[in-house]
């Protein structure tokens, strides 16, 4: 009797945490078919939102979601505040039951992860009238390297990047050294902080798995800011810790923006820190000017 009375609670709780998270699901996940799979994304548009009004990307980092990255990014807010919509795509599990992930030229797996959020986006603006040309992602950590690769392989979709504590693959840094004339000037934000041990600032982090081959953070902005034809920085100091290096054209000062922050480790500037920055702020700053 007691043995039933127990099963009845344990199949209790896991019939209501079936029933949670089908409702989660459901409430929050829209489902898009990409060669033949069902890819999950949250999809946010402020009320009365213009037609042809900008789209953003908000890339979780390796092991994340969709869930996690809107609440902590609080980007929604910033979309009210001055008018775009958001897309928080989901990425698949690396083996069966793996870590999710963004397949940014990794040897990780072989997900077209390029092709998926391409499709998604250019459905997006469909579906809902928006902006193919202020259409842009940014992303934290994997994320972000997902959003230098898709300014390497889908410039044409999205039109700017950022990355939060996000460096490029070596496998992304190496084509486009090889390929450099060929590569499109797509506008760079990059957030880092010096005390990142996850990936460091200074491109030593492990090669397992299709990380590691980039060199430091500075090298990549100056490859960016040279794609560019850059000739100037403006330098800007925050009373905290953050030093911002704005790289620009004589016509033009929204080029590349790079943002080290002394102290910080592999996080998401939030107003909750000391940092100086809110990073959700400063990417859409940054896509506005775009």
């Amino acid at each position: 009797m007691q043995y039933f009375k127990l099963f009845l609670i344990v199949s209790s709780i896991t019939l209501f945490s079936s029933c949670i998270k089908e409702r989660r699901d459901i409430r929050g996940m829209e489902k898009f078919e990409y060669l033949d799979t069902d890819r999950g994304y949250i999809f946010y548009k402020p009320d009365n939102l213009p037609a042809n009004a900008p789209l953003v990307f908000v890339l979780h980092g390796f092991g994340g979601n969709a869930e996690w990255i809107k609440d902590y990014s609080r980007m929604n807010e910033i979309a009210d505040q001055n008018g775009f919509a958001v897309c928080y795509p989901q990425g698949r599990r690396v083996g069966g039951n793996g870590d999710t992930h963004w397949n940014a030229r990794l040897s990780l797996s072989t997900i077209d992860d390029v092709g998926f959020l391409s499709s998604l986006a250019q459905f997006l603006q469909s579906e809902h009238n928006l902006n193919p040309n202020k259409t842009f992602s940014c992303g934290m950590s994997n994320g972000g390297f997902m959003s230098y690769t898709l300014a390497c392989e889908a410039p044409n979709v999205f039109k700017a990047i950022a990355s939060i504590t996000g460096t490029m693959s070596g496998e992304s840094w190496n084509t486009i050294n090889m390929s450099a004339s060929s590569i499109p000037a797509t506008p760079i934000l990059h957030i880092h902080g010096t005390q990142d041990d996850i990936v460091p600032i200074d491109g030593t982090m492990n090669e397992e798995g299709g990380w590691g081959g980039a060199p430091a953070v500075d090298s990549i902005i100056s490859f960016w800011a040279a794609q560019h034809n850059t000739s100037s920085i403006d330098t800007l100091f925050f009373p905290q810790s953050t030093n911002a290096y704005h790289y620009h054209t004589d016509l033009d000062s929204n080029k590349v923006w790079y943002y080290k922050i002394d102290g910080m480790g592999h996080e998401w500037p939030e107003p909750s820190t000391s940092y100086g920055i809110v990073a959700s702020e400063v990417v859409w700053d940054f896509f506005s000017k775009q």
